[in-house]
């Protein structure tokens, strides 16, 4: 694509407004910065587009939004009228932008024939996908950019079973992006005119009762919950997102009389302007409900990102001070705990099953074996665990009570198809209640889970390359491994090479070659002669390359140590 072309095409075009044709201008001697916003559009994937928000084509605006809309409209069309009837379920997040975003995907898809439900302002994402199952939409629009940064937003699609779109409809609507002009071949209409027309129809407390009666099902202790009330303190932060309603409803529902919310972090607000970054997964979010946490003596904090389908702990060690838990351990915890809480209920079923996905720790696939589970991998992202569980439960295989994923995203029960930070907010807040009835902190049952099923540790290393040269760096080091692929890591041999882009196995002291079930994604897993997995993939919704580093060793300082190790070879890419 001729980038100079594109850009002046945009700002000859009526369809822009004066403030967005002034943005366009004060880039007209930047080169760099025109290329970078339109060498190509943002590619539409199975997560959708996710981009910064500017005037662009590979950036996220209202034309752009237009074009994903009118695009998705004609794969729903495609299923006929009765797809269109069933319509689609839009929501958004706090950041800036996404409600007018949201509505202009309702209006895109009205003009089109295309029954609308909209939210009548922000929720969770795991309420987006409960809509589309509960209201049986043919589709779902989710206009988000979950925990990055305040610059980005995101717009997420969603198909009949309330998960992210299938590869191959990902694909249908990227076809047709190629062939939809960006201006001129848009459909739109007023929206007061869509809602009189029936077009359009607004979400609100309603859906909000029957997601929560399914949140609170998945209760297995009340009455521990209840014999600890008096004492037991929580703090909860959303990060000034959309977790600050439901979050804390459902927590309270639960029988939790002090919980004490981050009075600074419960505005909403797309700007963030508490955090660096509004992640569960970066501690340092969390300062000011730590500070709330020592000064009430509370032992638990929880945080949810902005669109509330992520939820990161922390928890009180002996000398006072607060420490983070990761996804990995946070997953294994609840595992666990959901085990014993579902046998001591009576509520695990026959054939139970746990889902993790190929960079989630190994320790989680100890602990479902240990306790009789069978245990299986999937690709990361949810729309790959939902898949998953509904290949094995509508075949009678095994029935899910977990799926998780290392990046703090848990699913639990059979209305949502996503991560759900409400659910896992009140099953972790259930566990921790359920520990401090036994005298346990969620560090010491950690320490006790270490003792009972082997020292595991996990790193997830980030190589952030942005920009267009950033793009050409990231195919470029995976290509490089992929054909040439080191013989030992860190001084250790390398024993297997895996590779999930055809599902080929190499034995390397043999070169024998074999396949896995798995096949299809950039990715890449070195298994070590030590046991230790180190596996490498591009991020699907950022400009950077993961290294994970999945370690044992035969103590807490041998595991660590073996991360460490490894870390250094990763150190070696950034070169």
């Amino acid at each position: 694509m001729d980038f100079m072309k594109e850009y002046e095409k945009w700002l000859a075009s009526p369809a822009l407004s004066a403030e967005e044709k002034a943005e366009l201008e004060a880039i007209k001697n930047d080169p760099k910065e025109i290329e970078s916003r339109f060498y190509g559009p943002l590619e539409f994937g199975t997560a959708g587009l996710r981009g910064t928000m500017y005037v662009g084509l590979h950036n996220m605006n209202f034309h752009v939004i237009r074009w994903a809309t009118q695009g998705f409209a004609d794969v729903i069309a495609a299923e006929g009228e009765e797809g269109k009837r069933r319509g689609v379920a839009i929501c958004m997040d706090c950041r800036n932008h996404s409600q007018e975003f949201a509505v202009e995907a309702a209006k895109v898809c009205a003009a089109n024939g295309i029954h609308v439900r909209i939210f009548e302002s922000l929720r969770p994402t795991p309420e987006l996908s409960f809509a589309v199952r509960e209201y049986h939409c043919q589709a779902g629009i989710n206009v988000t950019a979950s925990h990055n940064p305040k610059e980005y937003n995101g717009y997420k699609v969603y198909w009949e079973d309330g998960a992210q779109l299938p590869p191959h409809h990902a694909d249908a609507i990227a076809k047709r992006l190629g062939e939809i002009d960006i201006f001129n071949d848009i459909k739109t209409m007023d929206y007061d005119k869509a809602v009189k027309a029936g077009l359009i129809e607004v979400l609100g407390a309603e859906t909000d009762e029957k997601f929560l009666s399914n949140v609170m099902a998945q209760v297995n202790d009340a009455e521990t919950v209840a014999k600890v009330a008096d004492t037991f303190k929580l703090v909860y932060t959303p990060f000034h997102g959309t977790g600050h309603k439901l979050i804390p409803e459902a927590l309270k529902r639960l029988g939790i009389k002090h919980l004490i919310c981050v009075p600074e972090q419960m505005v909403i607000d797309g700007n963030f302007p508490t955090v660096v970054s509004p992640n569960p997964e970066n501690p340092e979010g969390f300062y000011l409900a730590v500070d709330i946490a020592k000064k009430e003596g509370a032992d638990f904090i929880l945080g949810s990102d902005p669109d509330a389908d992520r939820v990161g702990i922390m928890v009180r060690t002996k000398d006072g001070e607060f420490k983070v838990i990761s996804g990995n351990q946070t997953g294994v915890l609840l595992l666990d705990y959901l085990i014993g809480a579902m046998k001591r209920s009576g509520k695990l079923p026959e054939k139970p099953v746990a889902l993790k996905t190929i960079v989630t720790t190994e320790m989680a696939r100890k602990v479902a074996e240990v306790n009789g589970l069978q245990s299986f991998d999937t690709f990361t992202g949810f729309k790959f665990l939902a898949e998953k569980k509904d290949k094995l439960e509508n075949s009678g295989e095994g029935k899910v009570i977990f799926a998780y994923e290392e990046s703090y995203g848990y699913m639990v029960g059979d209305y949502v198809r996503d991560k759900d930070a409400v659910t896992a907010s009140l099953l972790l807040t259930e566990m921790a209640a359920w520990y401090a009835a036994q005298g346990m902190t969620l560090a010491d049952a950690l320490d006790a889970l270490y003792e009972k099923y082997g020292y595991f540790a996990e790193h997830t290393y980030n190589l952030v390359m942005p920009g267009l040269d950033g793009l050409r760096d990231m195919a470029n080091l995976m290509k490089s491994l992929r054909e040439d692929p080191p013989a030992e890591i860190s001084g250790v041999k390398v024993a297997q090479f895996k590779d999930y882009q055809d599902g080929s196995v190499t034995d390397t002291a043999t070169g024998a070659q074999s396949t896995m079930e798995l096949s299809g994604s950039n990715v890449l897993r070195f298994e070590m002669a030590d046991g230790t997995s180190v596996i490498v993939r591009p991020s699907g919704t950022e400009p950077k390359i993961k290294v994970y580093i999945l370690a044992q060793g035969k103590d807490a300082a041998d595991a660590a140590a073996n991360v460490e190790k490894y870390g250094k070879w990763v150190d070696s890419l950034k070169k």
